[in-house]
């Protein structure tokens, strides 16, 4: 069964119970929703700019999003997406040849099928010669979600995989939203990575202490203030855990927002921030978000620059799928009322 309805201008699919209702977008997959039906807050990320379908994008129609080669997923991004067969940019022959930013996923039309409290999405990829499917379940206040990546063709695939989980405002505030997460050592982005980057280019650092430019440190349990900042860092999940998570708590609704994956399926976390930084369209300096991005690479890059990078902290950059061999992975979201933020959260049971 599928009951199309539109979110934001968007084809969509929803599900629900009696706490959280979740919105899938049919074109790019994107979890746009997963909200608290008590308070109507919804931690993820809801672009300041218009939202339309990434086919319907035309660049001479749409300057709006920009231009470059990331304006037909900025048209259509929202939320949570899955970043697959690549996490970050095509190489220039890749863009040439039609990739997008973080692969064909980011703004794929998806076969959605739902009933009232589960929902499976499939969507074929025809350049990276991979199919993709989720499911994904309401529980109580927890959303299970199951992924399988089937290889089409004869030769085992190195990919990226990340789910790229964005929080925005309300949800989101300045020197208000607190995070935990079973870090150990981790890395700041090599090079520039935005406008007004605040830590030490390329510095390593033991979690959640990051080195800032200019000396002294930030402590990355917590959002920035208000004056605008860009980073991005990668953060090892402790090698001797069986699961990682990222929990979010913001003190005004007085809710906690995470996910808990299985360490041994994505090893790596990602903390990507635009604080009202870049200035070019769609952005215009009006952004407020934090990515936590959790897969199997330490940082946005090209395919060719991950398999170049190697190992970091002893860890691969990358995931692998057999020659005609499918990977399944699985994790979960939860969102609940909380007081305090949690010191751990925990697989559901």
């Amino acid at each position: 069964m599928r009951e199309m309805i539109f979110y934001r201008g968007r084809r969509a699919a929803a599900i629900e119970n009696d706490s959280l209702r979740v919105t899938v977008l049919e074109e790019g997959g994107h979890i746009a929703e997963i909200a608290d039906k008590a308070t109507g807050v919804n931690p993820l990320w809801t672009p300041e700019w218009p939202s339309i379908e990434p086919s319907a994008y035309d660049p001479a129609a749409h300057p709006i999003y920009g231009g470059g080669v990331d304006a037909p997923l900025l048209a259509g991004l929202m939320g949570h997406n899955v970043c697959l067969d690549v996490f970050g940019g095509p190489s220039d022959e890749e863009a040439r040849a039609g990739l997008p930013v973080h692969g064909e996923t980011s703004t794929a039309r998806f076969e959605l099928e739902n009933t009232s409290t589960s929902l499976t999405m499939r969507a074929p990829l025809r350049q990276a010669q991979l199919h993709f499917e989720r499911r994904i379940e309401l529980v109580d206040r927890a959303v299970r979600v199951r992924e399988q990546v089937e290889n089409l063709s004869g030769t085992d695939r190195p990919v990226g995989w990340t789910q790229h989980v964005t929080l925005g405002p309300p949800f989101l505030e300045h020197d208000r939203t607190e995070f935990r997460a079973p870090a150990t050592r981790s890395k700041v982005f090599e090079g520039t990575f935005g406008p007004s980057d605040y830590l030490a280019s390329g510095a390593e650092f033991e979690w959640p202490h990051a080195p800032r430019a200019g000396g002294g440190t930030h402590d990355l349990r917590r959002y920035p203030g208000a004056n605008p900042s860009s980073a991005y860092t990668a953060q090892l999940i402790d090698p001797a855990r069986e699961h990682g998570y990222f929990v979010a708590f913001a003190p005004a609704p007085g809710l906690a927002f995470g996910y808990v994956w299985r360490r041994a399926d994505f090893p790596w976390m990602g903390i990507w921030e635009e604080n009202r930084a870049r200035p070019s369209a769609p952005w215009n300096r009006r952004t407020v978000t934090r990515g936590m991005e959790f897969g199997v690479s330490p940082f946005p890059e090209t395919r060719r620059q991950m398999i170049d990078r190697g190992p970091l902290f002893g860890t691969p950059p990358c995931g692998w799928i057999p020659a005609r061999g499918r990977v399944r992975v699985e994790y979960w979201a939860i969102l609940r009322p909380a007081g305090a933020i949690p010191d751990e959260l925990a697989w559901p049971r």
